[in-house]
């Protein structure tokens, strides 16, 4: 025999009862074939909410009426498909089952109560409907259909809304059960009888588990168990994506999984089909040629995991004080007594000083476990020989599954770390003797982050990178252009998805927790009605939508932002950016930041705050992570101070040269800001306080090209007008430099002890910044390694585009903590 069980979703409506027929008569041709069915999607709950509703003194006409939608569409549908479909002895008994409810209903109503009994009746003719609708669709498509009673077949204990079912006699029931040899097999779901013959529920999943049993008593080949989904996933597919169906399993990996929280499989339903070595096949009724998930004592040993699953409205309590160590019997005596309140624990982990245990229940038990523990231990509770009970709700449990695990290393690491990247606390750790699954309590909140952190660790070669941009000025705009232009390629070559998430100018932000479409994020921006982007905002995204990898990209200039990168990475942001406020602001800032990248496990990441596209900040720190020492920096770290003093050179005046900067916008709006050299100022205490020089922007010694009497103006216009006065006197500087067979040049300098300065310099042919010119960086570091001749890095230090690929350059880099801190 063959044994099909079909949930609710299965037979939700005519054409899936007829999908389940089919199935069911290709299956027959075969060998002997048994259906449990359950009750037609969404009846099980409008009956449970008869009950409740009978208890409050309703007369359930709401219920009765959305039993009618259900039922009534679904036979009239079968009898205009099949003619020969007896339509109207299944709404016949449709009727009676609805005159047996009206009439438990009424008696509900009138005592004010309702016996276990009879609401274990009440609940469970959504079963007997499927019974009866599909015996009549198995007629009518000329099959024999023999129907046989839960109630007689099925010996249970317990009570009444939950029982169990004793394997052995009620092998011994179906054994004296004259079985038609041509007929299929029905029996309802979800139900059997005690001893006394009475009706009695098996419980949630209560129909998976009639299919085990009935597989276990009747010896049969193979247990399916047909759902709405391809089998069992690594995780649930509607939380991840990419969950990867699991072709084969064990029993105690499918045990291990079911009791964490896995919703495919209940454990009860595990019990019967592993102990009496019955394979169990999981497969969907949308896709009845897919191959499904196999359960039996082989395993697939290509994954060393199986699975992630959580379980949520959990509680941790924890029981501790001086009493507990070196006392014999007070874990018996604690457990007992949980026993005793019928509380189901569903972890539990010591401390290995012994002071305390803490274990988990379900939520809605935790009152009960309370009351029992402070029951026993009252007298120890009153002499402080135990602390108060703590007790802490809304917690999960998200365990990682696999029989390889006993035998691969590094597992563990594997999963703490996942859940470390994705900014999750701990809160108990424990893992059984057979290494067959390892758990972690962590807030209930966080399940989403956790399960697709973990995922990605364990099963998936897709990185997601979420990313919040503020500003989209030059630098930002040409970051969207790139992250469009590239994101393809990324995914293919590297598997790493790039989403935005959020976008956010000076006015308005727009957002989408699946990432924006990025060529119409203008358009969005223009039409946006959401107010100014804060750092409130910022927090609640992260928390509201999830993300597991958010960085944080700040293409703005604003010191407001800057100072908020603290609060960004305690909130769970990377922060990547361009800006040069923060790593300028006072030395406290600077190494605070740090200080909270470290413990919150962030990254801080600013390439482009130097050298745009360059790679100056992560080779000096590479450099000095080696061993190395800085002796002398000397660098040109304008690109428009670059451009103008070319122009020099090749003859142009300053004015000239300045203006010819500005018209073709190589500037800033206002070109006195780059005469200034306060941009350099910047960029070179950057790289000093990189070196480890505990200095401040104040300490940098600064030189303007010219007396800041010639810098004066409010508009971009006046400057340049003023500039020319400074003409005659700037040309005699260049003459004299020519003279020499040098040039001049705009030169940032650190010298060993960490004086810097930045002001105008001549350098001869031998100085590697003698030929930088044309809008070019070049940054010459002389170190115990690289001397005499120095190690130089020259390329294009300024414009949005290179500043956007060093932006970007610097997203990519998570990437690469994300598989490997």
């Amino acid at each position: 025999m063959r044994v099909l069980k079909f949930g609710g979703t299965s037979v939700a409506n005519a054409q899936r009862f007829v999908n389940v027929s089919e199935i069911a008569i290709n299956t027959a041709i075969q060998v002997q074939t048994a259906l449990v069915l359950s009750a037609p999607a969404g009846v099980t709950n409008i009956l449970v909410s008869m009950v409740k509703s009978a208890l409050a003194g309703s007369d359930c006409k709401s219920e009765f009426a959305a039993l009618d939608q259900i039922i009534r569409p679904l036979i009239s549908s079968l009898g205009q498909q099949y003619p020969q479909f007896d339509a109207a002895k299944v709404m016949a008994y449709y009727e009676e089952t609805v005159e047996a409810l009206q009439r438990r209903v009424q008696g509900i109503s009138l005592l004010g109560s309702c016996p276990d009994e009879v609401a274990a009746f009440i609940e469970c003719r959504g079963e007997a409907l499927s019974i009866a609708t599909m015996a009549e669709l198995l007629k009518a498509r000329a099959h024999q259909v023999q129907v046989i009673d839960p109630v007689e077949i099925l010996v249970c204990d317990g009570r009444p809304l939950e029982s169990s079912v004793d394997i052995e006699a009620s092998t011994e029931r179906f054994n004296r059960v004259q079985l038609n040899p041509d007929a299929i097999v029905l029996m309802s779901g979800f139900c059997g009888g005690n001893r006394q013959g009475q009706l009695v529920l098996l419980g949630r999943n209560g129909s998976d588990y009639s299919a085990a049993c009935l597989a276990a008593i009747s010896k049969a080949q193979c247990c399916e168990i047909w759902t709405d989904v391809d089998g069992v996933y690594s995780c649930d597919p509607r939380a991840v994506p990419d969950a990867v169906l699991l072709r084969r399993m064990s029993y105690k990996e499918a045990m291990e999984l079911s009791y964490f929280g896995a919703k495919v499989l209940h454990p009860r339903t595990i019990a019967p089909i592993a102990q009496y070595r019955i394979p169990c096949l999981i497969k969907s009724t949308l896709n009845p040629q897919g191959e499904g998930t196999l359960i039996s004592e082989e395993t697939d040993r290509s994954l060393i995991t199986k699975g992630i699953s959580d379980l949520k409205n959990v509680s941790m309590i924890n029981v501790s004080g001086p009493g507990m160590k070196g006392m014999v019997g007070m874990a018996g005596r604690l457990f007992t007594c949980i026993s005793r309140a019928n509380v189901s624990i569903v972890l539990i982990t010591q401390s290995s000083s012994e002071y305390s245990i803490s274990f988990c229940v379900h939520s809605e038990d935790a009152y009960l476990a309370r009351h029992a523990i402070e029951e026993e231990f009252a007298l120890e509770l009153a002499a402080h020989i135990l602390d108060p009970l703590e007790i802490q709700d809304r917690k999960a449990i998200i365990s990682v599954v696999g029989e390889g695990m006993r035998t691969a290393k590094g597992v563990s690491s594997k999963f703490f770390r996942a859940l470390a990247q994705a900014n999750i606390n701990v809160n108990a750790i424990a893992q059984g003797s057979s290494e067959r699954s390892i758990s972690a309590v962590i807030d209930q909140a966080k399940v989403s982050e956790a399960i697709f952190s973990c995922h990605t660790a364990f099963f998936s070669g897709r990185q997601l990178i979420d990313l919040i941009l503020v500003g989209v000025g030059g630098v930002g705009k040409a970051l969207l252009k790139q992250i469009e232009r590239q994101k393809a390629e990324l995914q293919q070559r590297n598997g790493i998805e790039l989403r935005v998430i959020c976008v956010a100018n000076s006015r308005t932000f727009v957002k989408d927790p699946l990432g924006l479409q990025v060529d119409k994020i203008p358009e969005l921006l223009t039409n946006s009605v959401n107010g100014q982007f804060t750092i409130e905002e910022a927090k609640r995204l992260v928390d509201d939508s999830h993300l597991v990898n958010p960085v944080f990209v700040d293409c703005t200039s604003s010191e407001d932002w800057a100072l908020s990168y603290i609060e960004l990475m305690q909130a769970g942001y990377h922060v990547v950016t361009p800006n040069k406020k923060a790593n300028t602001s006072s030395y406290e800032y600077y190494k605070g930041l740090r200080q909270i990248a470290r413990n919150c496990h962030r990254k801080f990441y600013y390439e482009a705050t130097v050298g745009a596209g360059l790679p100056v900040i992560n080779t000096l720190q590479n450099l000095l992570a080696a061993g190395d020492r800085l002796i002398e920096f000397n660098g040109i770290m304008s690109g428009t101070l670059s451009y103008i003093f070319g122009l020099v050179d090749e003859g142009k005046t300053l004015s000239e040269a300045t203006r010819d900067a500005y018209e073709r916008g190589y500037s800033e709006p206002n070109p006195r800001d780059d005469l200034e050299g306060m941009d350099v100022a910047r960029k070179l205490l950057i790289l000093a306080r990189e070196c480890g020089y505990k200095l401040n922007l104040e300490d940098i010694e600064r030189e303007y090209p010219v007396d800041a009497k010639y810098l004066e103006g409010e508009t971009a216009q006046e400057v340049l007008e003023n500039l020319k006065h400074a003409d005659e006197e700037f040309g005699r500087r260049v003459a004299e430099a020519k003279a020499q067979g040098k040039v001049l040049r705009y030169v940032a300098t650190i010298k060993d002890g960490g004086k810097c300065t930045c002001g105008i310099k001549a350098v001869g042919p031998e100085d590697p910044l003698f030929k930088v010119v044309g809008g070019e960086n070049a940054l010459s570091f002389t170190s115990a390694y690289y001397q005499p001749i120095p190690l130089v890095i020259r390329g294009y230090g300024a414009g949005t585009e290179v500043t956007a690929a060093g932006v970007i350059s610097d997203i990519l880099r998570l990437q690469n903590w994300t598989r490997e801190a």
